[in-house]
């Protein structure tokens, strides 16, 4: 009996291998009949676009996955340091409107208001007042 046990054992070896080399064989048949891309399909098979066209695009899209695979690390600074500018631009944007506005204020100051008693402090002061919405500048010729 032991050795019909391992004739049997063998021969169950032999009927799993032969399953999935048909089964292999099956999927090999799945992986060559799958669907085109629906980009390759309107613009290749029914627009009617040069072969030569996809050839190159696809040559691009291997290289670029290529690029992306080996400068990972690079791409991720990149990323990380455009995330950080647009993180404080707003607060860029802001202090240099604010300089500027300032420094509109002053000279406006100076050449229409009386400020001979005036020093660098208080126009600096009345500037920024007026630029955030005071009314402070209005009242110069009372002074």
């Amino acid at each position: 009996m032991n050795k019909e046990e391992k004739f049997n054992s063998k021969d169950a070896r032999n009927q799993n291998h032969e399953a999935k080399k048909m089964n292999t064989s099956g999927k090999s048949k799945k992986k060559n009949n799958r669907d085109l891309p629906w980009w390759v399909e309107l613009l290749f098979v029914q627009i009617g676009l040069p072969d030569r066209l996809l050839i190159k695009i696809l040559k691009t899209n291997r290289d670029a996955r290529e690029l992306v695979k080996n400068e990972k690390k690079s791409f991720i600074t990149i990323f990380f340091i455009i995330i950080v500018l647009a993180y404080f631009y707003p607060v860029i944007k802001h202090s240099k409107n604010k300089l500027d506005c300032e420094s509109f204020a002053k000279n406006y100051i100076i050449k229409n208001k009386s400020t001979n008693g005036f020093n660098n402090k208080k126009l600096r002061m009345l500037s920024t007042n007026f630029c955030y919405g005071g009314r402070a500048i209005f009242e110069i010729d009372n002074f």
